[in-house]
């Protein structure tokens, strides 16, 4: 698909700031054990054909270079075309956590002068959700508008996703939250490249305003139109969204709205032993990782890469991420335990549905 370029935004950071993104990115946040959120634009737009996509990395980019590499995990490591890493401004955030920061794509500008495709596909990174990217491009085209913008009916009240009035098939108006029904956003659109080139031009004064923001009182002028998805959709602002989103997919009828045989989901390969489960262990509605190895008792849990559950110990309800152990007689509920960390015998580690406990990572051992 010679006809688009890829374009993901990780520069900003969450409203609602925790343990788990002291260190990291948002859209270096592991997800479902394997996964990484960016994985999910990035395999959107591989899925589609689009082999050049640019990513602009914020400050604390460590954990994501390491993860996207040279992109060859994505098919991404080409000599025309291919993965670009793209700095993000000094102040690329804002207080009503912008993802698509003009600053960012005017800093990042030869970027899409030096291609020559006719469209842009922008995507941010903390909506979970696998898109045809081909059905969004050829929307676009057919209808004729200046920009497509990828949307759903919302399901219930959400202040951080961002909403679209919508009159006679097009957008007339944007603010910050939704309510049930509602057009949301979710954080992807589809741009003519001459347009966006134009646009960073003509709103070089506002730089620091998000695209959508210095669009707010001017949609008479241009034509944007929602793109309706039917499919899952999860955006992840925080901590209880995170593990709201994490344990939907524990149902597999979700499950299969995201994972599909056509469009896989990409991520970093990791060459760990599978999953082992000891004689005596019992482990009931949940995703276990590469390289576990488990003794004890896990329920309705996520568990990363290497996490070891000794013979006494539970795990109910929560995420334990890469190279966790829970040490034997050691309870964990209604929490999230970020990489390393190591839970000392007859521990505790308990929140609520409603107040999840999160642990910060734990120190790198030999």
């Amino acid at each position: 698909m010679a006809r688009a370029i890829g374009l993901i935004t990780t520069n900003y950071s969450t409203k609602n700031p925790s343990a788990l993104t002291e260190e990291r990115p948002v859209a270096s946040l592991p997800y479902l054990g394997r996964y990484r959120l960016i994985d999910f634009p990035l395999s959107n737009m591989v899925n589609a054909g689009i082999r050049t996509v640019g990513v602009v990395m914020p400050y604390n980019y460590r954990s994501l270079i390491d993860h996207v590499g040279s992109g060859k995990d994505w098919s991404l490591d080409r000599k025309n075309g291919g993965l670009f890493v793209l700095p993000g401004t000094a102040f690329g955030t804002s207080r009503t956590g912008a993802r698509f920061l003009l600053r960012d794509i005017e800093h990042n500008k030869v970027f899409l002068e030096r291609d020559t495709a006719p469209y842009v596909v922008c995507s941010a990174s903390n909506i979970v959700c696998n898109v045809d990217y081909h059905a969004l491009i050829d929307a676009h085209e057919a209808s004729g508008a200046d920009i497509t913008v990828l949307c759903q009916s919302a399901d219930g009240a959400d202040e951080d996703i961002t909403k679209f009035d919508v009159n006679d098939g097009r957008v007339c108006g944007v603010s910050h939250g939704v309510g049930f029904g509602d057009t949301a956003f979710l954080d992807c659109f589809v741009i003519s490249r001459d347009l966006l080139l134009n646009l960073l031009e003509w709103f070089s004064a506002v730089d620091y305003l998000d695209l959508f923001e210095a669009l707010q009182n001017d949609f008479q002028r241009f034509d944007v139109r929602p793109f309706m998805f039917e499919g899952y959709a999860a955006g992840i602002f925080n901590v209880r969204s995170y593990f709201r989103h994490s344990m939907d997919l524990l149902n597999p009828s979700i499950d299969d709205q995201l994972f599909m045989p056509g469009r896989p989901v990409l991520t970093k390969a990791h060459d760990n032993p599978p999953a082992k489960y000891e004689r005596g262990s019992h482990v009931c509605n949940s995703l276990v990782s590469a390289g576990c190895r488990i003794r004890g008792a896990v329920s309705d849990s996520v568990l990363g890469r290497g996490v070891i559950v000794e013979s006494g110990a539970t795990v109910r309800n929560s995420i334990v991420m890469q190279s966790c152990v829970i040490k034997s007689g050691a309870r964990v509920e209604n929490a999230i335990v970020d990489r390393n960390n190591v839970i000392p015998a007859r521990t505790e580690l308990r929140g609520t549905p409603e107040a999840v406990l999160v642990k910060g990572k734990g120190e790198v051992t030999e």
